[in-house]
């Protein structure tokens, strides 16, 4: 992997223009804060792998179309004619398996957190218990196909499976009505890293390591407990509170699967800045949420991401080329530690890139921090 300088490259400094080139379309959500709730379904492209560039798109107009059954009068030999055909929405359709529930027997909606493609986060308030939380609610008129459907489902199924674990969005549990899908969870009041990182430009290389830190923490969890993230980015990272220093927690896991043992994945999915370059070329496993980790690293201690271009396929080309530029400031200011931290994060090479717990377990993450210690996993029996 090699450098490149200055002249060769002037990446723009991330900035709030919402958002970077999605692979998938569609965005992550879920957790509040203020942030855009966007919601990943259909999470594989097809063959020619459709780009979003920008901001997420609106929803097509064929997710607008409701299913329809068709009911005739009972008539011995009923003829079908417009007359006697009454076209219904489908909405019974039980997706998560479960009779329906009214949410608002158990919370009140409050104010409007996020909106994305799919649906509306909203504050929530627990009739019970007085608690604040989350609320994702996902119109199931938009989730037009199988796969939409299969998606939600897995999503719930992993947050369930991680819920508890250090640096995740705690989940508070799935409710189904005729018209939307509810997902209630921990309220993070900080709102993304995305914006952190927008006000604050960049970081100095202790708090950068800090976040780095809970960011690979996150990764160790989910690979430890058989999942792969496959989306990590700022902005599906929330703070729980506006205070500094307070915890950083992952959410969306709408792109997330279960780690199949020898599986090669081919699906494309991601985002542009963040996807590693084994995604690009259709085969890959866990290791490319290290090389997601690798790249937010890189944009925490410089302001700017490691790949960049003015289009999509520029940027894929970059990541494919894998040349990284320390030349540019603030790198040279940068301790020899840091890069090389994000050299072996961001090596090219799956099979020799620097792994979750050995980036927890040595002294890799700057020299001047304390011994970092991996935190101890939590096995939750659902």
């Amino acid at each position: 992997m090699g450098c490149r300088g200055s002249k060769e490259r002037k990446p723009k400094e991330v900035t709030s223009t919402r958002r970077g080139p999605s692979v998938t379309g569609g965005g992550g959500g879920g957790g509040g804060g203020g942030g855009s709730s966007n919601t990943h379904y259909h999470s594989v492209q097809s063959s020619s792998s459709h780009v979003q560039t920008s901001s997420p798109p609106k929803p097509n107009s064929h997710s607008q179309a409701s299913s329809t059954v068709i009911t005739t009068t009972p008539n011995p030999k009923p003829s079908v004619t417009p007359q006697n055909v009454k076209t219904v929405q489908k909405t019974d359709t039980a997706i998560l398996g479960k009779p329906f529930e009214d949410i608002k027997k158990f919370y009140s909606l409050g104010k409007e957190l996020g909106r994305g493609q799919f649906g509306i986060t909203y504050f929530c308030t627990e009739s019970s218990t007085g608690l604040n939380y989350a609320c994702k609610s996902i119109l199931k008129r938009k989730l037009v196909s199988k796969a939409d459907r299969e998606d939600i489902k897995r999503e719930i199924q992993i947050l369930q499976h991680l819920s508890g674990q250090p640096n995740i969005v705690e989940f508070k549990g799935a409710y189904e009505d005729r018209f939307s899908v509810h997902l209630v969870m921990e309220l993070c009041a900080g709102g993304e890293l995305f914006d952190r990182i927008i006000a604050q430009g960049h970081y100095s290389e202790r708090a950068a390591a800090s976040l780095c830190r809970a960011i690979v923490n996150v990764v160790h969890i989910c690979h430890f407990m058989g999942v792969l993230h496959r989306d990590l980015k700022p902005e599906n990272f929330l703070l729980s509170s506006k205070d500094e220093g307070s915890a950083l927690k992952a959410t969306d896991f709408g792109l997330s699967v279960f780690i199949e043992e020898g599986k090669v994945y081919r699906d494309m999915v991601g985002s542009a800045y963040y996807v590693a370059p084994e995604v690009l070329r259709r085969s890959y496993g866990k290791e490319i949420d290290i090389w997601s980790a690798g790249i937010i690293l890189y944009i925490l201690l410089s302001g700017v991401p490691p790949f960049w271009a003015e289009t999509e396929k520029g940027i894929f080309n970059a990541i494919l080329e894998g040349e990284l530029d320390f030349v540019s400031e603030p790198w040279p200011s940068i301790s020899d530690s840091a890069k090389d931290l994000v050299r072996k994060m961001l090596n090219p090479d799956p099979k020799k890139r620097i792994t979750s717990t050995q980036v927890l377990g040595t002294r890799l993450l700057f020299l001047f921090w304390p011994y970092p210690q991996i935190t101890p996993i939590t096995v939750v029996l659902l």
